[in-house]
């Protein structure tokens, strides 16, 4: 089992539980790279349930985020940084859980990312815009006892790991 599948029962038992979006919910994921764990069997147990996926696509170097709807087996573009995206002619969706990767988090629920501020802009207009959920997908081991973190960072909310998983902010 990969831990991509072994974190499906925590995601079920811990935000699926707490959240219970309502099919046609739309949630954000990423396509794996850098060894990050792999969201795709927790993407493809949350479509079957009837939500609907969208991928991350940067659009500008200080813009938030924008997401392009995609299903398991569309083909995926290269992006900048590395990312793979869907295609510009995918519809663009505003999700209201989004599942990020990371490279560490802490206790307090502060999410490393690689540095560009593009989730900690993407969550902040989205909140500002209503509730939204921001799961952070990790090893265990990526736990580290304190994250530095600036005014500007946006907190998770969850993080799921291969091990379990752990909330940080009541969202509702």
């Amino acid at each position: 089992m990969t831990a991509g599948q072994a974190l499906l029962p925590h995601y079920r038992a811990g935000p699926g539980l707490a959240l219970s979006p309502p099919a046609g919910t739309v949630f954000s994921a990423y396509a794996p790279m850098r060894g990050e764990i792999d969201p795709r069997p927790l993407i493809s147990q949350l479509i079957a349930t009837g939500l609907v996926c969208a991928l991350p696509v940067v659009v500008g170097r200080e813009e938030p985020l924008l997401f392009r709807r995609w299903q398991v087996g569309e083909p995926l573009l290269p992006g900048p940084f590395g990312t793979q995206q869907p295609s510009d002619e995918s519809p663009a969706l505003v999700p209201e859980v989004l599942l990020l990767p990371l490279l560490a988090y802490d206790r307090e629920g502060q999410r490393l990312g690689y540095g560009g501020g593009y989730y900690d802009r993407t969550l902040a207009a989205l909140r500002a815009a209503g509730p939204v959920a921001a799961v952070g997908l990790a090893f265990a081991g990526q736990m580290v006892e304190t994250v530095p973190s600036a005014a500007s960072d946006e907190p998770l909310d969850w993080v799921v790991t291969e091990a379990g998983a752990r909330r940080f902010r009541k969202i509702l």
